[in-house]
């Protein structure tokens, strides 16, 4: 039935359109994922989310404890549209939450920190399985939380007197050596046929016009 209500409302596009979204998701990744810990600055959180995107990075999972998103549109430009994200902002440690949650998923928690057990980012090994990096807040870094959750430490090496870069920085830095390694290894990194099926869906929905009104009209023909 979702493989009908796909080809329903890709009939509502231009065939180029159509053919942009597959070829998109032939790149789309769910093996790497993005933590984001209560990030304030919405130039950040923004940066970060276009950096997903342009490095094929579907899921991304916001920790609001303190602070909650806000994103901004010229910094974004619209990142968000194609991306999946989570909030945790319900309980009183969303963060312990989250991180159970994507252990259960199967994802080992790697947390972006300088740690005694630390690995630097070219040596960090991809192929021990699907990965949720998670970036801190701008002034503390991750909390204590994630130190505690973490499997994995992973640190930029740097050579100057700065400590860290901006988050975004980070992100960008992080994500560009992963997406690329991912396609290096061989790990089952691509998204599966369901999980293609449900994001070309979600992106239908949002570029379709009256999308819910067509998808209506799918379900009524069906009856």
């Amino acid at each position: 039935m979702r493989e009908e209500l796909v080809q329903f409302l890709s009939e509502h596009v231009t065939e180029n359109r159509n053919a942009l979204f597959d070829k998109v998701l032939k790149d789309r990744t769910k093996y790497i994922t993005v933590v984001l810990e209560d990030i304030y600055q919405s130039h950040n959180a923004s940066a970060v989310l276009r950096s997903c995107d342009c490095f094929g990075i579907q899921d991304i999972h916001v920790i609001e404890n303190r602070n909650s998103l806000s994103v901004s549109r010229d910094v974004a430009l619209g990142s968000t549209k194609w991306l999946s994200m989570s909030r945790y902002n319900e309980e009183e440690n969303n963060t312990r939450s989250a991180l159970r949650n994507l252990k259960n998923e199967g994802y080992r928690i790697v947390a972006t920190s300088p740690h005694t057990n630390d690995v630097e980012l070219y040596d960090f090994d991809v192929s021990k399985g699907k990965a949720a990096i998670v970036f801190g807040t701008e002034l503390t870094g991750i909390s204590d939380v994630v130190k505690e959750e973490a499997d994995e430490f992973l640190r930029i090496p740097m050579y100057g007197f700065t400590e860290s870069f901006n988050i975004s920085v980070s992100a960008a830095l992080v994500l560009q050596h992963l997406a690329h390694e991912i396609r290096r290894k061989e790990v089952e990194w691509q998204l599966t046929e369901p999980e293609v099926l449900e994001v070309k869906l979600q992106w239908l929905k949002r570029t379709v016009k009256s999308a819910e009104l067509i998808e209506r009209e799918f379900y009524r023909k069906k009856i």
